[in-house]
C-alpha cells in the first residue's frame, strides 16, 4: 500500500565523477560505462556537493488527552468535571532541502501539519528553530524559514528541470531512514508522470527505485549534475520498508510552491482555469471515435473563466498544452499548474473531432468573501470549518466550475461534525428547509438547538438529503 515516508529522511542525488566534478549547469551525460575502469568511478563527490543543503526536519504538537465519557452530561454529573488532562508530547522526524541561502527549506506538508515546535539540523550538527512560511496540502509541500540565523548563506541546491527526466537516468537519494543517520542510496527513475498514485491533487510522480524508507519525507531527489530533481514523498510498501517503489514530486512543482513562498504569499498562487475535466474511458473513447482512452473531457465550464474567455466547450477533448501531449485529467493539471502567471498557454482540442488551438490566460482564481468560520454550537455541524464557494476554493477542492454555496473545508477530528459523517468538500445547500446561501446563515441555524437537523448537501456532485437526531 502507499504511504508516505514519514519520520526523516534526506534524499539527495549525487552524480556519477567522469573525471572531474560535472558542472551544475550542464546537461547530464547519458552512456553506458565503456570500460572497467568508468565501473569503477564513485558518486563520492556529487555527494560531497549536495549532503550541506539537505537537513533534518523534527516537528512537534502537543496533544492534551481527553476522556471521551467527559463529554455526556451523565458522566459529568456522577463523576464530577474533568480535572486537567494529561498533554502528550507528539513528535515527528523528516527531511528538507535548503533552496535558498538566506534559509529557506522545503520539506513534506505531512511532516510539520499540526506541530507547534519545528527544527531543523543541519548535515554539520547546527540546529535552528523554524518557521513555517507556507503550507500547500495539494502538493504535500511546505516551506520553513530558520530563525536566528545571524544572516548567515546556507549551502543550497539548484532546481533542474524534472521535465527533462528521462526513465532510466541515474538518481542519488540521501537521508536518515529510521533515523539511523544520514543515508545514500542510489538508483534510476524507473517511471515518469505516474498519476494514479492517490496522495495529493496534482498527481504526477516520479518513480525511482532508490531505497526511500520511513524516515526519508522532504528530502530531495538529486539528477547526475547535482540538481535537485524532486523531493521524496511516498512509498509503495507492504512491509513499511522500501519495496524499489518510491514516489518524488518533480522539481518544477516545487520550483513553484517555493517561488509562492519567497514572494510573501501565505498560498500558492497557481493559474486557473475554470472548468472540470473528466478521464476518458474506453467507452467514452469509442463514442468519440477515438483509438485509444486518452485526453482530458470538458465536462464543466465556469462563467466568466479564463477557459471561457479562451473559447473552451463541453465536450472538447483536451489533447495537449503547449505542444506536450496530454494522456489524463491529472497530466494536464500538472502541466497547466506549473505554467508561469501572466502569460498565456496555447491549449490543443478535439471539437466534434476537428483539432482546434485555444490560447488560455494565466491568471490566478478570485477568492474573495470566503468568510470562513469553526462552528461550535452544539449540533451536527460543531467542528467544521465552513466556507463561502469562491472560484479559488472550488479549484481547490475540486467542486463544479461555477459552484456556489457553503462548503466543508475542514474538519476537527473530535468534532460532531465529523462523528456524524460529514466530509471535506460537503456543499450544504439548507438545514431544516432555511436555504444556506453564506456561513453566516449556517452559522445562525447552528444555534438554533433543535432536536431534528434535515440536512440537504451535494457530495460528488450528487444531492443528498440526510436526517439526524431524533
Amino acid at each position: 500500500m502507499l504511504q508516505p515516508v514519514r519520520f526523516a529522511a534526506i534524499f539527495a542525488l549525487c552524480a556519477l565523477a567522469f573525471i572531474g566534478n560535472p558542472s551544475p549547469a550542464a546537461a547530464q551525460d547519458r552512456r553506458v560505462p565503456s570500460s572497467q575502469a568508468e565501473l569503477q568511478l564513485s558518486y563520492a563527490p556529487i555527494v560531497q556537493r549536495v549532503q550541506p543543503a539537505v537537513v533534518n526536519v523534527y516537528a512537534a504538537k502537543t496533544v492534551q488527552n481527553r476522556n471521551p465519557f467527559m463529554d455526556d452530561p451523565f458522566f459529568r454529573r456522577f463523576f464530577g468535571a474533568p480535572g486537567q488532562q494529561p498533554e502528550q508530547m507528539q513528535r515527528s522526524l523528516g527531511s528538507g532541502v535548503m533552496v535558498d541561502g538566506s534559509g529557506l527549506v522545503v520539506t513534506n506538508n505531512h511532516v510539520i501539519e499540526g506541530a507547534d515546535q519545528v527544527k531543523v539540523s543541519l548535515a554539520d550538527k547546527r540546529e535552528y528553530e523554524a518557521e513555517i512560511v507556507l503550507k500547500d496540502s495539494r502538493t504535500d509541500l511546505a516551506v520553513l524559514r530558520l530563525k536566528g540565523t545571524n544572516k548567515e548563506k546556507f549551502a543550497t541546491l539548484d532546481f533542474a528541470n524534472s521535465d527533462q527526466l528521462q526513465v532510466g537516468d541515474v538518481v542519488l537519494a540521501i537521508g536518515n531512514p529510521f533515523g539511523v543517520g544520514q543515508t545514500v542510496t542510489h538508483g534510476i527513475i524507473s517511471a515518469l508522470a505516474r498519476t494514479q498514485v492517490g496522495i495529493t491533487d496534482y498527481q504526477f510522480f516520479i518513480q525511482t527505485d532508490a531505497a526511500i524508507n520511513p524516515g526519508n519525507s522532504g528530502g530531495a531527489l538529486v539528477d547526475m549534475t547535482g540538481r535537485l530533481a524532486g523531493i521524496n514523498t511516498a512509498i509503495f510498501s507492504r512491509s513499511g520498508g522500501s519495496q524499489g517503489i518510491g514516489f518524488a514530486i518533480p522539481a518544477n512543482m516545487v520550483r513553484v510552491v517555493v517561488a509562492s513562498a519567497k514572494s510573501g504569499g501565505k498560498a500558492v498562487k497557481r493559474p486557473w482555469l475554470g472548468a472540470r475535466l473528466q478521464a476518458v474511458t474506453p467507452e467514452i473513447a469509442e463514442t468519440l471515435g477515438l483509438k485509444l482512452p486518452t485526453g482530458a473531457l470538458v465536462a464543466n465550464v465556469a462563467p466568466n473563466s479564463p477557459a471561457a474567455k479562451a473559447g473552451l466547450k463541453l465536450s472538447d477533448l483536451i489533447i495537449g498544452i503547449d505542444g506536450t501531449p496530454i494522456d489524463d485529467p491529472n497530466a494536464f493539471d500538472y502541466r497547466f499548474a506549473t505554467r508561469p502567471l501572466g502569460g498565456n498557454a496555447e491549449i490543443e482540442v478535439q471539437r466534434a473531432g476537428k483539432p482546434v488551438k485555444l490560447t488560455v490566460p494565466l491568471e490566478t482564481a478570485p477568492d474573495t468573501n470566503r468568510d470562513e468560520i469553526v462552528l461550535t454550537a452544539r449540533s451536527p455541524f460543531q467542528g467544521a470549518r465552513v466556507a463561502n464557494i469562491s472560484p479559488a476554493l472550488a479549484d481547490e477542492l475540486h467542486l463544479d466550475a461555477g459552484a456556489e454555496g457553503v462548503v466543508v473545508t475542514e474538519l476537527a477530528d473530535d468534532g460532531t461534525a465529523a462523528n456524524v459523517g460529514f466530509q471535506k468538500g460537503d456543499i450544504i445547500l439548507a438545514v431544516n428547509n432555511e436555504k444556506i446561501v453564506r456561513t453566516s446563515d449556517l452559522d445562525k441555524v447552528s444555534k438554533a438547538g433543535s432536536r431534528i437537523w434535515r440536512v440537504t448537501l451535494v457530495r460528488g456532485g450528487q444531492q443528498i438529503n440526510v436526517t439526524l437526531g431524533g
